[in-house]
């Protein structure tokens, strides 16, 4: 079928709205008439390079939409149903049949292979030309999304549907970190690095937890009183403040957990410095491939654990829907980090965004009529 994709052709090459040509479904496949779309940082990564993608391709990883149309074989889904696209994965290996399909053996390939599992892209110019699909099994900056009926998690009815796509990466990752890694005990103390929309999830579900301090780090002011909002007991201003010093001094001493969701790499050295024996430092956040980072040797062997975290591990059904749970109970307010654009305005979404002046942008889809 003919769809509309914002298109990009190379490397930090602009969104292009170009009209597509996307397979049908085929066996096991559910094609999706998306509603909305979440921008995530990610998408950016893949554009600039720092996350391989084959370019020209279609990006976009939080679609939510109604199901249009299933393949062969396909059952629990039918047309009109309304869905979240979560992760992609094979579903066969060691990792996905003992419950972690978020680490996935084939997830490089899932993630951005460019196409299916089984090889072949789903997109093609009007004359032929293949481009890269399935960008974390979705390819969701488009009209229509074309992916497996293993990755989608069921939206409730009465579920606001343009608000849902988030759920599938950067909610549920900074959820899922504290869910299904941290699980909080008792009186622990968190301190989480980044105030967007990974670290303010993190902040949320820990404000659902046993955690009794909840330290929440970043350079924005404006950001760090939403943090308050939304479930930190107290706020660190990384601009002109010693980060470990002023953590341990509201802790009495080392944090139990520190969680980075920057992905800049001097503040992963600051989070791991802010837990002590026993601690863990989860990193979350994005950085660039191939960065690194260094740790001193002896405080690491005395205990201290560092953990790393995709899209908050666990089964996207179960993390999602729990989430849309505590939203629809009123103890996970999200919406409040969103701000909607017209699909036209990807580009001016993207760039709000890392100009820090919107925590998640959400994309509306142009309505049925008006898609091609």
């Amino acid at each position: 079928m003919q769809i509309t994709a914002a298109l990009v052709e190379g490397l930090d090459a602009p969104f292009t709205l170009t009209e597509l040509e996307l397979d049908d479904p085929g066996p096991g496949e559910v094609l999706v008439e998306l509603t909305a779309t979440g921008i995530c940082h990610t998408d950016g990564l893949a554009r600039h390079g720092d996350l391989p993608f084959p370019l020209p391709g279609v990006l976009g990883h939080e679609g939510a939409g109604t199901v249009a149309a299933v393949g062969p074989g396909v059952t629990g889904y039918a047309e009109g149903d309304p869905v979240v696209i979560g992760w992609p994965s094979c579903g066969a290996c060691r990792n996905c049949r003992a419950g972690e399909p978020r680490y996935c053996e084939r997830l490089g390939a899932a993630l951005g292979g460019g196409g299916r599992l089984d090889g072949g892209t789903a997109l093609h110019r009007l004359d032929g030309t293949p481009v890269s699909s399935h960008f974390f099994g979705q390819s969701s900056f488009a009209t229509h999304s074309l992916t497996t009926a293993a990755a989608l998690v069921r939206v409730p009815s009465d579920m606001p549907l343009e608000l849902m796509g988030p759920l599938a990466c950067g909610i549920s990752t900074g959820a899922g970190a504290i869910f299904n890694t941290v699980r909080p005990r008792p009186g622990d103390q968190l301190v989480v690095f980044g105030t967007g929309t990974v670290g303010l999830a993190a902040i949320m579900a820990a404000r659902n937890s046993a955690a009794t301090r909840i330290i929440a780090v970043d350079r924005h002011e404006a950001r760090l009183e939403l943090a308050r909002e939304l479930g930190a007991t107290d706020t660190v201003n990384a601009t002109d403040t010693d980060v470990v010093e002023a953590v341990h001094d509201l802790c009495g001493g080392p944090a139990d957990y520190a969680l980075e969701c920057t992905g800049v790499i001097s503040v992963v050295r600051q989070a791991a410095d802010t837990v002590g024996m026993l601690g863990t430092c989860v990193l979350i956040g994005g950085a660039p491939a191939e960065a690194e980072f260094t740790l001193d040797h002896l405080s690491t062997l005395w205990g201290k654990r560092i953990v790393g975290v995709l899209g908050g591990g666990g089964r996207s059904e179960e993390l999602i829907t729990c989430i849309m749970r505590l939203y629809a109970q009123g103890r996970f307010p999200f919406d409040r980090l969103v701000e909607y654009f017209d699909f036209a305005d990807v580009q001016t979404a993207l760039d709000r965004s890392y100009a820090g002046q919107v925590i998640k942008p959400i994309l509306r889809m142009p309505k049925p009529s008006a898609a091609v």
